[in-house]
Parts: C-alpha cells; structure tokens; sequence
C-alpha cells in the first residue's frame, strides 16, 4: 500500500506584511484532517505556536515558520529519499505568496516585500526538495496570496512545476480571500469540503477535486461578497491529472483514465510507471482481475524491457498534453472550403490508430440507461502540449435540421433536409490554449492578421480557447496547416452537425434530454447565466423566445459552472467526439441564413447567407440554457468580434 506523508504551514502573523486571520486555522484543520480522517503516516506542522518536530535522532526541530527554519527543514531531511516510488507527498501552504520577476515565492514570517528574492522562499526550491523524498507523487497545496481586502501582488502558481500536482489558489490574476463567517480561507474550506467527499461525487483524483474547486471558491466568494477567485490546477506531466489521491474514497468507476494511463506506459515500456499506477488500481479495487494480471505480466517482463524501443501507441487521452512544438510548410485561402495550395507540396498522410471509449445513453428523464463500448480510428496533429487529436468521421447521409416535434425547436432549424458528406477528420474537442498558443509560437508570422498567443478569459492550459473572433479563428487554420503539410480548416454546419449527432436523431447526442454530468450548460434556469466583462448578462430571453427553466423537456434540473471546462469531464459521443453541447460555442465556415430553404446538399457550406458576412456557431456554451445547446440549434456572429467573454472556441477538420 501507498504511503502518505504532508507538510502544512500556516501563517497568521508577519514580520512585515499584514496580518491574516485564518491562515493557521487552516492549516491545522488539514492537519487535522490528514491524520485523523484520512489516516495519512506523517505529518509535520508548522506555525508560530506548534509544538517541537521530532526528529529521527537529535533534539527536536522548531516548528516556527520563519525563512530559516523551513529553508533548513527543506534541506535537511530532504537529502535522501525514505519514501517509495508509489508513495505521496503532500505540502499545504496558507499564508501571503508573492510573483516576483516571474518566480513564484512563498512568504515565511520573516519575509521582508522589499527583498523577496533573499528572504521568501521560491515555489521551485520547495519542489525541487520535495521530489528527492523518493516518492513519484508530489502534490503542492497554494492557498497564498491571502488578504481579506485590497492588497498588492498576484496570485502565484504561474511557474510548472516539472513532476508535480500544484493547485493554487487563484489564477495568477487573483487573489485569495479569508471568508470570516466560515474562519477559512475560500479555498482551504472548498478543499476540505472536496476532500471529505464520499460516493459517486467524490473528490479522489486531481481532476475531480480541480473541478469541484473550480465550481466550488467562486461559489463561496459570491455567496459572501468577495472579488472573483478561481483555482486552478497545473499537472505535471499532464496524466497526472488521473493520479488517485485518496484510494479509500475512490469508487471504481474512477479508475478508468488510469487503467488507460497504464497501459500505455506499459506500451511505451516504462513498466515502472505502469506498475505504479496498477498498484494504485488495486489499492482502489483489491480484487481487480485486470491489475493483477498486469503487476504478473510486468514481473515476468525482462531487465532488458525498458530500453525496448515502443512499437505501437494506445490511444492518448483528451487531457493528456505536455510541451510546445513543430513546424512545416504551404497555405490555405482564407474561408475558402478546400482550397488549393499556394505552393505545391507533398500531403502528409498521417498514420491512424483505433481508439476505446464509452458512450451513454440516457432516458427521456435525463437517467442512464445504458453504456455502450465504440472505437474510432484517428491520429494525433502536433506534439506534446499542442497535441490535437483528430478523429476520422465516416462518410454517409443524415438527416439535418430539426423535426416540428421537437421541444423548443426554432424555425432557423428547418426545413430538415438530406444531406450526404465525404469523410473529413475533426478534433476530438475543441482547440485548447495550450494547442492555440503552441501552434502561434511555432509560426509566429501572420498570413492575413496577427494572433495573440494566450487569448481567452478562463485560463488554464488545458481549457478551451476563447474569447476569439471568426476571422482568428480563420488564421489559426491557416498556421496550421502551413506547420503541418495538412489542409486545415473550419468544419462547414453540416459536418459539425453530422459529427454532433454520431449517427442519432434527437435534441442531444446521448438521448432525448440533458443532465449535469453529461455536459456544461447553464441548467439553474433562464435563457443565459454569468457575467460578460464585468456585468451580469444573465437574462430569460435570448433571440426573442424566453427560456425559464433550467431543464430540458422532461430531464432534470440543472447546475451552471460559472466556467468552461476541460475535454473528457463529460461522455464523448458515438464518434469519440467531446463537448459537443455546450462548453463552448464553436464557429463554422458557413455564412448564416434565416433558414434550410436553399443550402448545399454535400457537405459543402453555404456561402449565400442573409444577414451580410454573419457567419455560424454552432453548440451552445456553459453559460446557456439546454434548448440552446441541441444538436440542431443554430446562432450567427459577426466575423470580427469575439461574442460574450468566454463563451466562443473553435474546432478544426482536416481534409487529407
């Protein structure tokens, strides 16, 4: 079994900087809470009144949280490891952090503002000791940056932290805030909320407890009147994001992403790594058949096998992505659907792979009723933290548009018409920051405008892009496909309706309604929820029909996020495809018209619209009512602006 061991430091009163109110309570409280409720093997406490830290010979350390005494714990009983591979090692920090000339600093008692760099301590230094404690998993909790009013500084947590789990706070922009009537600090209270969490919503892995935060701080800081605060999680490498923090409170429908995640190391012949993960399936699932299998098939594995060169790749996760790259050559016509290149080149033919996933289906009250095993053939554009997985949809006909019997079903859905389409390969999910700034970097030369690197307003790297304009989007295709000697583009409405719908016929891909845990949508009522640059546009209306409830038809009442979210929290359809309703509102190359009366036939996009260049979306978004979201519903912007803040990404096709 895994052993656990953390670090909590909690600081009230400094030296130098104002003084915090529950900073130390919450520091104690996950002491607390990891040796009493989670049964954790050590933990060691530091704050301005906590007793002695015992030491294995030699007299007792002071537990005092000044510079000196945490920089010389840190070196001390860091220097060589004690724990296992498979082990964890937790660090809690509750007090002010600074962002000085782009380094991330925690700030003791004594830190002096004036002089960060000599007396706070850098975020790197405290990883880079941790990780020589020998255990695999390191898991850095930042609830600094703290003030219960106004106050200087950023929020840390910008810095990656190679090997680790960091969850911060606030994003970078924020600050973190002390709520009186509940002595935590927001975060600290959502963490240990997330933490306690048992059954089906529990928060055992890192993407369930990023997620639960991420609704969560925001929710605490409006109900009690504080400044916007958003937490955020940077996993690194990326499948961390599937790491099992607690395995008592996991449930085994929790181990899917790990199972993925160790049979590809097993693949690559890292069986370290897959060991690892297979022991932490069974600490999960003591019996699992599947695991054991694995641990013998490992165990009989020669030395010889980790320096075996990797022959075949299983499928990459949607939320799996590491570092920036690649580069390449020709271009494509702005709007144009296929356009021919300006120089001649040789098409780059990629080489597919199948991959696995489980499709839901669920019932006209919004229950699952079944759960149905698909595959899809595909290959992976880019590398690293830029990979974008691009699945190949089949040619064929549907049906476009909507019935008249379809709850609020609007008359810009019809009339339904026949539509046949040749194959063409789609994203996955919609384009990520990581992937948009990735693909700027690697060609930073506009060919009709410039980009912006790291557009969006809900940040985090493995978050949709938004925020963005029909003609960006329009250039980053082109960038694209000069990088890649593929011709990239936008889909046309009826291949991202065809892709949508994966072969079914109703409102939504997995049945006929919506429901919280299938997808992101505003489902607490009304027509659209949220603020847009500072102002609340919640309304009931929204393209002159009014929308009150938060349910769709018969389904179920809904949540709204108040966020976008990452591919893969929710099902992919019978394609393999992600987030299709809602999240984000993705652009299409079609000019917008009032109706199906005169479309192309094949696949092809309407250029002939009758609101001038107004161009599709299509999808609907977090912030919008289920009816809105549906696989037929339709809207239309202007090319050169970027909508509602947060709410419009993309997703791109390639025609090989």
């Amino acid at each position: 079994m895994s052993q656990n061991w953390a670090i909590c430091v909690g600081i009230d009163r400094y030296d130098n900087l104002q003084s915090l109110q529950y900073a130390k309570h919450d520091a104690e409280a996950l002491r607390d809470f990891f040796e009493t409720e989670a049964g954790f093997d050590k933990v060691y406490y530091f704050a301005e009144d906590a007793p002695p830290i015992a030491t294995d010979f030699g007299e007792p350390l002071r537990s005092m949280p000044s510079g000196n005494t945490l920089r010389r714990f840190l070196r001390i009983r860091f220097e060589q490891a004690f724990l296992k591979p498979s082990d964890n090692f937790w660090f809690f920090f509750a007090g002010h952090g600074r962002r000085e000339r782009d380094r991330d600093y925690l700030m003791p008692i004594d830190a002096d503002p004036g002089n960060v760099a000599e007396t706070a301590i850098a975020v790197s230094y405290v990883t880079e000791r941790l990780r020589r404690c020998g255990a695999k998993n390191v898991i850095l909790l930042l609830d600094a940056c703290r003030n219960d009013g106004a106050r200087d500084g950023q929020g840390i947590g910008a810095d990656r932290q190679a090997g680790v789990v960091a969850v911060s706070s606030c994003s970078p922009s924020e600050r973190s805030y002390e709520i009186a009537d509940l002595r935590h600090g927001a975060f600290t209270y959502a963490l240990l909320e997330g933490l306690r969490l048992q059954g089906e919503t529990n928060c055992a892995t890192v993407e369930k407890l990023d997620q639960h935060l991420r609704y969560r701080v925001p929710e605490l800081c409006d109900k009690y009147r504080k400044p916007k605060q958003t937490p955020y999680t940077v996993a690194e490498p990326i499948e961390k994001q599937h790491l099992i923090l607690l395995p008592a409170r996991a449930k085994a429908s929790d181990l899917g992403p790990l199972r993925l995640d160790a049979l590809q190391a097993e693949t690559k012949g890292d069986f370290e790594t897959a060991e690892q993960l297979w022991w932490r399936i069974i600490a999960v699932s003591p019996t699992d058949a599947q695991a054991h299998d694995a641990i013998k098939r490992i165990a009989a594995k020669p030395s010889a096998a980790a320096g075996r060169t990797r022959t075949a790749r299983l499928p990459v996760r949607l939320t799996r992505r590491k570092a920036l790259a690649a580069a390449g050559a020709a271009s494509l016509a702005a709007g144009a659907f296929i356009a021919a290149p300006s120089v001649r080149r040789q098409i780059n033919r990629p080489a597919l792979r199948t991959t696995s996933f489980d499709v839901v289906t669920v019932d006209e009250k919004g229950v699952r009723i079944s759960s149905e095993r698909c595959t899809a053939a595909g290959f992976t554009e880019m590398s690293g933290a830029a990979e974008i997985e691009m699945v190949a949809i089949p040619g064929g006909s549907f049906t476009m548009g909507s019935p008249d019997s379809e709850p609020l079903r609007q008359p810009v859905e019809g009339p339904q018409h026949h539509v046949t389409l040749a194959p063409f390969f789609i994203s996955a999910a919609p384009v990520t920051q990581a992937q948009w700034s990735a693909i700027v970097l690697a060609h930073p030369h506009p060919i009709g405008r410039n980009l912006d690197p790291s557009p969006g307003f809900f940040r985090g790297v493995d978050l949709p892009v938004e925020t963005i304009t029909w003609n960006q989007a329009q250039e980053l295709c082109l960038r694209l496909t000069e990088i890649s000697g593929r011709t990239y583009r936008l889909p046309t409405e009826a291949e991202w309706e065809y892709a949508c719908r994966a072969g079914t016929s109703g409102p939504f891909h997995f049945g006929p309604t919506i429901a919280p845990g299938l997808a992101n949508y505003c489902g607490t009522g009304g027509a659209v929820c949220g603020d847009s640059n500072g102002k609340s546009i919640a309304t009931d209306v929204y393209d002159n029909v009014t929308y009150r409830s938060g349910a769709y038809d018969k389904g179920p009442i809904g949540i709204c996020r108040n966020t976008t979210t990452r591919a893969g929290t929710f099902p992919p359809n019978r394609f393999g495809l992600y987030d299709m309703h809602g999240n984000v509102w993705e652009y299409c190359l079609d000019v917008w018209s009032d109706n199906y009366a005169d479309v192309p036939l094949d696949g092809s996009p309407n250029q002939e619209g009758s609101q001038g260049d107004y161009r599709v979306l299509r999808g609907g978004s977090w912030s919008h009512n289920p009816a809105i979201c549906r696989s037929a519903y339709r809207d239309a912007i202007d090319p050169t602006v970027t909508g509602w803040q947060g709410r419009i990404g993309l997703r791109v096709v390639c025609t090989v």
